[in-house]
């Protein structure tokens, strides 16, 4: 590999970490919101609902883009997009209306999802292809880094500007002295974001100047509805997007809901609280590895039920404990989802050969799970009064799952 294309690669693998950084600002943001405007946690599930509803409105788009000029044209648009959308956050925060931070929010989602798109196929361009798979693997490393980076900035600028004053002392406050408070935690936000939006300009800038090898799908071609007609009776396939929908609910419910629960077990605040999420991501990170060392001798089927199982029984604790017993079991089902999401997509993806890039993207599109499932979630919390009842939503997910790893292992006993 060249000098140039080594440089090139170091800053398309960035965007894993930016993105990671993104996806997990998000989750903070839930816990945030609902403090500052004092809303319902249905509300603020809104936050989940148009980030990953962005993506899934985008993702086909951006394929399309992709295919009719370049990769790094589509790295450059995810990209413009991601700072456009962060750099929206200075007027919301003037306006102070929180519909305006959601399409500020959708912009930038919808800037990652193009990314995500571009930045996983380009990679693997970007030098020898005998090397390609290893590059790609060494890229994705940084997605958890800047997912653990993402929470650590939103603990350090701004959880940790949050007024400890709580929903009742607020409405009793006066209104002038209301806005203040709430002007400062918004600005807290907004510098944040904005702040990213401008250490991506820069990168954003060498990516326009590098020279990179010119590398898209223009040129390849395809029967849409001939592919759909041979992968849809096929039931792994199917069932497998079914399941990382119900996954990727879970995920995005177990997470976004973590800081709100050990706030509500334990009386912390949101800074403090925000600790359990941060052990959450590096426990996850940390199975991820473990999880494919155990690959090599357990069938990956058979330890996804495995997975499903112990994710079910932690959920359950959570459910019915409380305390930080509760909340240590609300942790450790993120180790259990470490593997869930790549072995449910090459289960699913198992045996299509030339049609795999296509069933692929219908994984991808099972991602709106974390948009409608964390909206139930938050509307059943709302309902129940008490955040422990909504985690009956990811316990139905696992279940899910666990269905589905049964069907694998019996339908798939070759599978590696």
């Amino acid at each position: 590999m060249t000098k140039q294309n080594t440089f090139a690669v170091a800053l398309i693998v960035s965007m894993f970490l930016f993105w990671g950084l993104a996806n997990n600002m998000t989750d903070t943001l839930l816990a945030a919101f609902k403090k500052i405007l004092s809303i319902s946690d249905f509300k603020t599930s809104w936050i989940q609902i148009v980030f990953y509803g962005a993506y899934f409105c985008l993702a086909l788009p951006g394929a399309l883009f992709i295919r009719r000029f370049t990769y790094k044209s589509g790295v450059l648009l995810g990209l413009g997009l991601y700072i456009t959308g962060a750099l929206l956050f200075y007027p919301a925060s003037l306006t102070q209306n929180y519909a305006h931070f959601l399409i500020a929010l959708f912009i930038l989602a919808g800037g990652l999802s193009i990314l995500e798109t571009s930045a996983n196929p380009y990679i693997i361009v970007l030098g020898p292809e005998e090397t390609g798979t290893r590059r790609l693997n060494f890229a994705q490393s940084f997605n958890p880094i800047g997912s653990l980076t993402g929470i650590l900035l939103s603990k350090l600028f701004i959880l940790s500007r949050l007024n400890p004053a709580s929903a009742q002392e607020r409405l009793n406050m006066g209104k002038e002295q209301l806005l203040q408070i709430q002007t400062d935690e918004l600005n807290a936000i907004m510098g944040t974001y904005v702040g990213v939006a401008l250490l991506l300009i820069v990168i954003w800038m060498a990516i326009v100047i590098t020279r990179m090898p010119r590398s898209s799908d223009a040129g390849t071609s395809f029967d849409f509805l001939a592919v759909l007609r041979r992968i849809l009776p096929k039931r792994h396939y199917t069932y497998g997007v079914i399941a990382q929908f119900f996954y990727v609910g879970a995920q995005i419910g177990v997470w976004s809901f973590t800081i709100r629960y050990a706030m509500q077990e334990l009386k912390l605040v949101e800074k403090e609280a925000a600790t359990y999420y941060l052990l959450s991501l590096i426990i996850f990170s940390l199975f991820r590895f473990i999880s494919t060392a155990l690959m090599k001798v357990i069938r990956p089927a058979v330890l996804l039920m495995a997975a499903a199982l112990l994710a079910m029984l932690c959920s359950l604790i959570t459910i019915t404990t409380g305390g930080m017993t509760g909340v240590i079991a609300l942790v450790l089902i993120s180790a259990f989802m470490s593997l869930m999401f790549p072995t449910i997509f090459g289960l699913a993806v198992r045996g299509l050969g030339g049609d795999t890039k296509i069933a692929g993207s219908g994984l991808i599109m099972a991602i709106l799970g974390g948009a409608v499932l964390t909206a139930i979630q938050g509307r059943l919390s709302d309902f129940a009064g008490d955040i422990k009842v909504s985690y009956i939503i990811p316990l139905i997910c696992f279940a899910v799952i666990l269905v589905y790893a049964r069907y694998a292992s019996v339908h798939l006993k070759h599978e590696q």
